[in-house]
């Protein structure tokens, strides 16, 4: 009987250990699989574009990317393929176009002034009888609607008459110096895709005039040129909407300014009346 119980104690106690001897392996091999993954993600961070990738995959993308031209080399084989006669001439033509662009943005920009704060510092000054401050005002200040404003206060002493057609007149010429160089603008804007169509009739030609030598109709003759007529004719296209860009910007600014010059010549002609009215009652 002794030994049945002796027995049945040794077992519970051996039973009672078992969990916990479990749970300590289980913590280990948790503990070991996050030290693997640490050594893992450390290793991939440490490791080369070559040893990811491979270096036979890597040798092969680098080989890939150097055989892929750049936009600057698409460009100019373009250029080459398509007649260097002709697009010469359409690249002269942006050149041009371009160039009359951005004289007339400098021009235009330069012109703009804040028109509202020179009339109101011309109105004190004349209100205040000091008519030589508010022309030394429009001679220091640049742009045409200062310009407008000292050929108006030129005349203040003579009949509003005078005075107004004095402004309109001198309104004219500003208005005209403002436009200048447009013309040529349209000008490049309207020869760039002429151009490009001559250089599409001229391949077309050129194509007839092989597939008459060859004395077949070759798909790769007739390619040829169509492919010299259709390359300038595109560069002819974008050479002229980007010249269109520039010029209904130029266009804006132009317009911008001759709205400041009529609203800048009504308001010097009232401060003008004004002025006369407060001298004739004096």
């Amino acid at each position: 009987m002794k030994r049945l119980l002796l027995a049945f104690t040794i077992g519970l106690a051996f039973y009672g250990t078992m969990p916990t001897h479990a749970q300590e392996v289980s913590d280990s091999a948790s503990v070991v699989a996050v030290q693997a993954d640490s050594m893992a993600t450390d290793s991939l961070l440490g490791a080369t574009p070559e040893e990811l990738i491979g270096e036979g995959d890597m040798a092969s993308l680098t080989a890939m990317a150097a055989e892929q031209p750049s936009l600057h080399q698409q460009l100019k084989s373009k250029f080459v393929e398509g007649s260097a006669g002709f697009m010469s001439l359409v690249a002269l033509a942006l050149v041009l176009g371009l160039a009359f662009c951005i004289e007339r943005i400098i021009y235009l920009t330069l012109s703009e002034v804040n028109a509202k704060k020179l009339m109101v510092d011309i109105d004190k000054k004349v209100e205040a009888g000091d008519v030589e401050g508010a022309k030394n005002l429009c001679r220091d200040t640049r742009g045409p609607v200062a310009s407008i404003c000292y050929q108006g206060l030129m005349h203040i002493d003579e009949e509003m008459e005078t005075v107004e057609r004095s402004i309109i007149s001198y309104g004219s010429v500003q208005s005209a110096n403002l436009e200048k160089g447009c013309s040529w603008i349209t000008l490049f804007i309207a020869m760039a895709p002429s151009l490009g169509f001559l250089g599409t009739v001229i391949g077309m030609v050129m194509s007839f005039d092989q597939i008459q030598e060859a004395g077949d109709i070759s798909p790769t003759i007739v390619a040829a040129g169509m492919k010299v007529a259709l390359i300038t004719t595109i560069f002819g296209i974008i050479v002229a909407l980007i010249l269109q860009v520039f010029y209904n910007f130029i266009l804006s600014k132009i317009e911008h300014l001759t709205s400041q010059m009529e609203e800048s010549a009504i308001t010097l002609l009232d401060t003008i009346m004004k002025y006369k009215l407060r001298r004739q009652h004096a």
